[in-house]
């Protein structure tokens, strides 16, 4: 039996979140707002958390620096119960940290420190090590400047040769991300971006055009999360465009995160894809109602109980 369910390999961030947030005040003055916190994020990192929270024996995959930071990140994921021994702590380079003012509805402009997640990379026996878990998730192309592009290739096509189930995300994509994601798709079991990100790379908009875009390119699932439209899960034959949850939106960070991680889950408990799309719904909506990457998820139960009986929104288009 393998020492870990999954495997999470990419960007790992300290998140410093503020709500709710108006506006910056002018000058030295200072405003009051009613939350701060400090959370594990990023696309590997939130998506981590939420896994170990789900009940997955988690394996944490990606960088630090040396620094104050660092300490929070790796103790976090420890207390959640993930196995930090591949993340590297590097000397002379920062944790990546991000300052996100959230508004009143719920957006998150951010301000953020590149750093460790650049200079992080794998050797061949890390390699062997990352791809050791049933389910191997890569989370942050476009701000992994060493990871990004063959080495990303080279270890998704490890894990497939390993017999893995491959699940992949990204962030701050633009049209230049292309070039990079069009050789992981091959690789790729599960591809999970935001709508907003998929129409970005592929310049397309309806939502089953940018899904069949990337399952043409290789993919062989395509997950578009939607935010308030629920989500639209395409391959193998099968088009399903699923509701959202109805709930009162505090902070929208880490919702996609928590969506890789439900379906994960979901697909590690052996759920048809339905299901497993419909649980990854309510982690990401369960998310959303607390600030930071890791609120709302309290364990597996209560995410099941969430999927059974939140409200639903109407689905905007069929």
């Amino acid at each position: 039996m393998p020492a870990c369910d999954v495997s999470v390999i990419g960007l790992y961030i300290l998140d410093v979140l503020g709500r709710p947030v108006q506006a910056i005040p002018a000058g030295g003055n200072v405003e009051f707002i009613d939350e701060i916190r400090l959370t594990v994020a990023g696309t590997a990192g939130g998506t981590a958390v939420d896994c170990a929270k789900l009940g997955l024996r988690t394996l944490a995959v990606g960088a630090v620096g040396a620094d104050e930071k660092a300490d929070f990140v790796i103790a976090t994921l420890q207390k959640f119960g993930a196995d930090t021994s591949l993340m590297q702590r590097l000397p002379g380079v920062p944790t990546s940290a991000t300052i996100l003012n959230v508004r009143p509805n719920g957006d998150r402009p951010a301000l953020h420190q590149r750093g460790a997640s650049d200079h992080f990379e794998l050797t061949e026996a890390q390699v062997a090590q990352a791809v050791a878990a049933p389910f191997v998730h890569v989370g942050g192309t476009g701000l992994l400047a060493k990871l990004d592009g063959a080495p990303t290739v080279a270890l998704m096509q490890a894990a497939k040769a390993a017999g893995r189930t491959t699940t992949y995300d990204l962030i701050a994509a633009n049209s230049g991300t292309l070039a990079l994601v069009r050789p992981v798709l091959p690789f790729v079991d599960w591809f999970i971006p935001s709508i907003e990100e998929a129409q970005a790379i592929c310049g397309l908009t309806a939502p089953r055009d940018v899904a069949k875009f990337f399952r043409d390119l290789g993919a062989r699932w395509v997950v578009l999360t939607m935010g308030g439209d629920g989500c639209l899960v395409a391959g193998e034959g099968v088009t399903l465009r699923l509701p959202a949850h109805d709930v009162v939106v505090s902070d929208t960070t880490g919702c996609g995160d928590a969506f890789s991680a439900g379906l994960i889950a979901g697909l590690h408990h052996g759920w048809d894809v339905e299901k497993a799309a419909r649980f990854a719904g309510a982690a990401g909506a369960l998310v959303a109602t607390g600030l930071g990457s890791d609120a709302g998820i309290v364990d597996f139960a209560g995410t099941v109980h969430a999927m059974n009986t939140l409200p639903q929104r109407p689905i905007a288009e069929p």
